[in-house]
């Protein structure tokens, strides 16, 4: 029967398994996919909530992408647990800041947040470059370390709108948390619509910090993880082709 020909079996393999490991890249405890995902979704949350108790929902979301992030960078054991350690804090200081006036937890909370992304892509570029094959978790590792530093940057300036006196924008005013993300990203890929300019320093020499780190990681880290990545095995070969082995 046709079922039983290897020469089909071997056409229909790549087909069967193609969209079950794209899944398992974005689904698996161990996978760059989920922490990407899981940045998205704070970014999304984020962007779109303004509410008091949106700070400690987002704060919960950072805590699972730092957690998967060490799962998936295959950290020591006793950076977890030092690691564990401060998220468990994290997560206490979280469900205070339910209880607490939003004028005292805004800085607060910004300046945890920022500190746990400035951690996380560090532990992922160090795995990158331990790596011996450039493949797709590569990839997705690269892009999440990337946005991560974005989404860090985000995270100091609205600690540095909350701490210092007078607003962060200037005359634009302090604005809410989605401006800093805006401002963070135009930064980092040096778009620069020039509509949020930080009013004095430290928010200026932050700034031209992040553009100077987006572009170096652009130029070094993810375009020579993208020009060296290449397939799986076996995908888009000849079922008659021999093997070079």
């Amino acid at each position: 029967m046709a079922d039983d020909d290897p020469d089909i079996q071997l056409q229909e393999r790549p087909r069967r398994h193609g969209p079950r490991r794209l899944l398992q890249a974005f689904s698996s405890p161990d996978s760059y996919g989920l922490v990407l995902l899981l940045i998205l979704v704070t970014y999304a949350l984020s962007a779109s909530i303004t509410a008091t108790w949106a700070v400690s929902l987002v704060l919960f979301v950072q805590i699972a992408t730092i957690w998967v992030t060490l799962q998936a960078s295959q950290a020591h054991r006793h950076l977890r647990r030092v690691t564990g350690a401060i998220l468990v804090v994290t997560a206490i200081a979280a469900i205070l800041n339910l209880f607490i006036s939003r004028e005292t937890a805004g800085g607060v909370m910004a300046v945890i947040s920022g500190l746990l992304y400035a951690v996380a892509p560090v532990i992922i570029v160090r795995r990158l470059v331990l790596r011996r094959t450039v493949d797709t978790q590569t990839v997705l590792g690269a892009i999440a370390a990337y946005l991560m530093v974005g989404m860090g940057f985000a995270f100091a300036y609205r600690a540095l709108g909350a701490w210092q006196a007078g607003p962060f924008f200037g005359s634009q005013g302090e604005g809410p948390f989605p401006q800093y993300l805006f401002f963070s990203f135009t930064t980092l890929t040096t778009t620069g619509y020039g509509n949020l300019v930080p009013d004095a320093n430290p928010g200026q020499t932050l700034a031209v910090l992040e553009m100077l780190i987006g572009q170096l990681f652009l130029v070094t880290a993810v375009a020579r993880v993208v020009s060296a990545w290449q397939p799986a095995p076996g995908r888009g070969r000849s079922p008659t082709e021999p093997d070079s082995n």
